[in-house]
């Protein structure tokens, strides 16, 4: 698997770079951080791993160019820790995000876990499944409603698909974070809520209105209406 890494600090990318070679990651950088979308194109990376602060554009930058024509993982790595980066990083359809300084077993074990939600991830069931009067194709990620269509990110798609597996039951937060990041204790727990109020906020677009409720202190629901 080849992943981009979009780190100016040479002294990370080179002991990122050492630890991945040795399980068999291709990791490449990019030239000129004026071209990183140029070196984006070249590559074909299957996963991405941008820092925040970086020389012309931040991170937030790359990973609204690299959503606009792809749906590969992106992964951000920042020693900045103030909430709001989370959250605007997850808010622009990240993966995951890790917080420097980082121990190299936790950050290779996220990507390794990023990189199977991705690639490896099946279930003998229909990739086409109805549900509230929409059609949900799992395979191309798009959720159909009426006479409207959008299309979900890995994330958003995971999580409806675990809710409406489950619906008329209650998924615990715990449940949908174990799902979703293999352990929690990695993660903050305000990634899981940007990314389910983003799935609403989607399903809301085509008139899904109210079809994932919060059940306050238990975690949430996929409703038939």
């Amino acid at each position: 698997m080849k992943i981009l890494l979009i780190e100016d600090d040479m002294s990370i990318f080179k002991v990122i770079k050492e630890r991945f070679t040795q399980w068999s990651f291709d990791i490449v950088g990019p030239e000129n951080f004026h071209e990183v979308m140029k070196t984006f194109h070249m590559e074909q990376p299957q996963l991405v791993m941008i820092d925040i602060q970086l020389p012309a554009y931040d991170g937030f930058h790359w990973c609204r160019e690299i959503r606009a024509v792809s749906k590969v993982p992106i992964l951000f790595l920042s020693s900045r820790d103030h909430p709001m980066d989370m959250v605007m990083a997850m808010q622009m359809g990240a993966d995951d995000f890790v917080q420097k300084p980082f121990h190299m077993d936790v950050l290779l074990a996220k990507v390794q876990a990023t990189l199977r939600r991705t690639y490896d991830y099946q279930e003998p069931a229909a990739t086409i499944h109805a549900w509230n009067g929409a059609t949900i194709d799992y395979d191309r990620a798009l959720v159909s409603y009426q006479h409207a269509q959008i299309e979900l990110t890995k994330n958003e798609l995971y999580i409806l698909k675990i809710l409406v597996k489950a619906k008329g039951q209650i998924v615990s937060r715990d449940e949908l974070m174990r799902a979703l990041w293999d352990d929690e204790r990695f993660v903050n727990d305000n990634t899981l809520t940007v990314n389910v109020n983003r799935l609403r906020q989607r399903l809301e677009e085509i008139g899904m209105n109210d079809v994932i409720i919060t059940k306050k202190g238990l975690g949430y629901m996929a409703v038939e209406k």
